[in-house]
């Protein structure tokens, strides 16, 4: 029997009337919506509300195929899911689908099931849905921020793991090669310390932006944190391409910026590894990278480094180096030597330029350049720069008194505390007149605190030393400069006048009129870094007073200087050189293979284009080696000069620069094609291939095609 409940809820059902009157509130409030189709799969029926959310008339929408009304977002294959699931007949639920001619931002969450009559036949869909904009476009963000920086676009550190993974996987079991280049912003604190962490963040904004400009190449770019960059470029391993790259991205990042709170300058260093030659995992060539990274850093910034199986031992032993360096002070393991700075006019030696040099007691002789990309790493900064000084006025004290002595000094150095009064201490001490003590800064200095800048150049305009401004013109505001700063001597740098010997360079109208601003302010001015003598010319008709370069001294030591002095008037005329490819002098033991044999021979020079080779006799020229370099770079080689046991070679494919003043070929053998070619398999990760018969390559198996500019050479070789 039914209770009076149930007979009174029995009483109570609604009409159809009532349904549908209940349907349609429920479409116009947006709750719910439906829609239907045929068999065919058009539209035969949608609630008005979807249209009047969607801002489109209804006819555009009923008669029309679901899957060409309601398309995919963002590319993601949605269009085709539905499309499937109308095709196969199949309930859905939950799929989220926008307007398919992309006239609104609106995104529904449509969900249906087939219907059948009585007889089974199929007469359609029907199904329901519901607005979800605001939600989607939430959970579109969140997703968004997980995989992206917030500051910069680019992919954030968890995106780039997952992509390189992804990537060194699939290409492993396709063996493929793929490039990853490790970034750090040089002086970029001394942004944030100076304009603020707002300047900051929108410097890195438009390094982000440069970025995606200079590299022209398919690859992935992110932004891992802070300063630090990385860049994925599949299917690379062209070490001059990738220089190209890396050379171009850095003098990009290293023009100068525009920003609310004032103008800077940045610099950027870079460090390439190659996946599979530096690595087979992500974790493996990571490593790789962030090595040559520091190697570039340390070899004095705004450089790029490729990475090698030395640096490893390379970086422990600079960090030895910079553990050393106190102890060279203590020990006088330190000294300097000297470059002369010539007088345009008279030839004669005017100035010498202090440089510093360690007589390590392992090392040996460590010249000037590495010496100073070691210091700039150091803590030890400010004391080396203080021994520098010192002895610079020491030895200066004992030249003629008009021949002055000048030496750089770091940002650092100079608005550390008690630099004036070290200053003062020196000359003091090697009674050396202030005006024969010429102090060289970059514009650097001015990126720090403004008040000691200001107070330290007063103090030592009153001492009465001289102050040169180096590097000129490749700051931003030189200008503001010139006019707080008490300068005698402007120094115009390398970089600056790269291309004043193109005929229509316009370098050497921008030096003129440097120049003649020089001569307005009372100032002297100085190029460096000259090496023809074509290039001196045009600098002296340009009126530049002073010119210093290998064109006319490398640095030399204290006493050559004093054997140059006592013979009278020091003066140098500019040597004539003729261009050539610079040839680096090496002495170490390399494999050649010829006809199915290797030989030891030792490496006596090394230029782009050629080699010197010891150790064979009578070798006859137009013999053909392949020249095994080490590290899985053979390049092949034609005999052109041959005498006793010493051979010319020339290279089929010029070498390329490998961004530390060496050279490296643009392909290396790959490491699969080495392990198919004997080489265990542990050599794939690690790179070392010895034990194999001529070191790097059993010259019975072949020799990879790709090493050839012209493939008809497998057989020759």
């Amino acid at each position: 029997m039914q209770s009076a409940t149930q007979r009174d809820y029995a009483g109570s059902v609604l009409s159809n009337d009532d349904k549908l009157a209940m349907l349609d509130e429920l479409e116009r409030s947006g709750l719910g919506w439906f829609w239907a189709t045929d068999v065919e799969g058009k539209l035969t029926y949608l609630s008005e509300a979807i249209a009047d959310r969607l801002s489109v008339p209804m006819d555009r929408l009923v008669g029309h195929a679901l899957p060409a009304v309601f398309g995919a977002l963002g590319g993601d294959g949605r269009t085709k899911s539905l499309a499937l699931k109308l095709g196969a007949r199949k309930s859905f639920t939950g799929i989220a689908v926008g307007l398919a001619q992309g006239e609104s931002d609106v995104v529904i969450n449509l969900s249906g099931r087939p219907v059948f009559d009585d007889e089974g036949r199929f007469e359609g869909f029907r199904g329901t849905g519901s607005d979800i904009t605001e939600q989607y476009h939430r959970e579109e963000e969140t997703e968004r921020l997980a995989k992206f920086d917030s500051l910069t676009g680019l992919s954030n550190r968890h995106r780039m793991a997952q992509m390189i993974d992804g990537t060194l996987t699939a290409f492993k079991a396709a063996k493929r090669n793929c490039a990853l280049m490790m970034l750090d912003l040089d002086r970029f604190k001394q942004v944030n310390d100076t304009l603020g962490h707002a300047a900051g963040d929108e410097l890195l904004k438009q390094v982000a932006a440069r970025l995606k400009r200079s590299v022209d190449k398919d690859c992935e770019i992110g932004r891992l944190g802070g300063d630090e960059f990385q860049i994925m470029l599949p299917d690379m391993d062209d070490r001059g391409a990738l220089g190209e790259v890396a050379a171009k991205i850095i003098a990009m990042l290293t023009q100068p910026y525009s920003l609310e709170e004032g103008r800077c300058v940045i610099g950027a260093s870079v460090g390439i590894a190659i996946a599979p030659h530096d690595g087979v995992t992500r974790e493996e060539v990571v490593r790789s990278a962030d090595l040559a990274l520091y190697a570039a850093k340390n070899g004095g910034r705004g450089q790029f480094r490729f990475y090698t199986g030395d640096l490893e031992n390379e970086t422990i032993f600079r960090k030895r180096l910079e553990g050393d360096l106190l102890e060279a002070i203590r020990e006088e393991q330190l000294f300097l030597k000297f470059q002369p700075v010539v007088s345009a006019e008279s030839m004669r030696v005017v100035s010498l330029e202090a440089l510093v040099c360690w007589n390590h007691p392992q090392r040996g002789e460590i010249d000037e350049e590495e010496f100073q990309s070691i210091v700039d790493g150091s803590s030890l900064i400010v004391d080396v720069g203080e021994w520098t000084i010192r002895q610079a006025c020491k030895e200066a004290a004992l030249w003629p008194e008009a021949l002055r002595v000048s030496v750089n000094v770091p940002a650092s150095h100079f608005t550390a505390e008690g630099f004036v009064t070290s200053v003062s201490n020196a000359l003091e001490e090697s009674e050396l007149a202030p005006q024969r003590l010429e102090l060289e800064v970059k514009e650097t200095v001015f990126l720090g605190d403004t008040n000691v800048v200001d107070k330290t150049l007063a103090a030592l305009f009153k001492l009465g030393a001289r102050l040169s401004l180096d590097e000129f013109g490749t700051g931003y505001s030189s200008l503001s400069y010139l006019r707080r700063a008490p300068f005698d001597t402007i120094k115009i740098g390398q970089k600056f006048f790269a291309g004043a010997m193109e005929r229509d360079g316009r370098e050497i109208g921008l030096i003129k009129a440097i120049v003649a601003l020089a001569k307005a302010l009372g100032m002297q001015t100085t190029a460096t870094g000259l090496e023809t003598v074509q290039l001196v010319d045009r600098l002296k008709d340009a009126g530049v007073d002073s010119l210093q370069g290998s064109i006319y001294s490398d640095p030399v030591s204290a006493s050559d200087v004093m054997e140059e002095l006592a013979v009278g008037t020091w003066r140098i005329e500019p040597g004539h050189r003729v261009k050539r490819a610079r040839r680096r002098t090496v002495y170490r033991k390399i494999q050649v293979i010829n006809d199915d044999h290797s030989y030891e021979v030792t490496l006596r020079n090394l230029s782009k284009t050629g080699a010197y080779i010891e150790g064979l006799v009578d070798v006859p020229v137009k013999t053909q080696f392949v020249v095994d370099l080490g590290g899985g770079q053979l390049a092949v080689a034609t005999v052109t000069r041959s005498n006793g046991d010493t051979q010319g070679l020339e290279f089929e494919t010029a070498l390329v620069d490998d961004g530390a003043g060496g050279l490296c070929t643009r392909h290396r053998v790959s490491p699969y094609e080495l392990a198919a070619a004997g080489a265990p398999l542990a050599a794939l990760s690690t790179g070392d291939y010895k034990g194999m018969q001529g070191g790097m390559l059993d010259p019975t198996k072949s020799v990879p095609k790709f090493m050839y500019a012209n493939p008809a050479a497998v057989d020759a070789a």
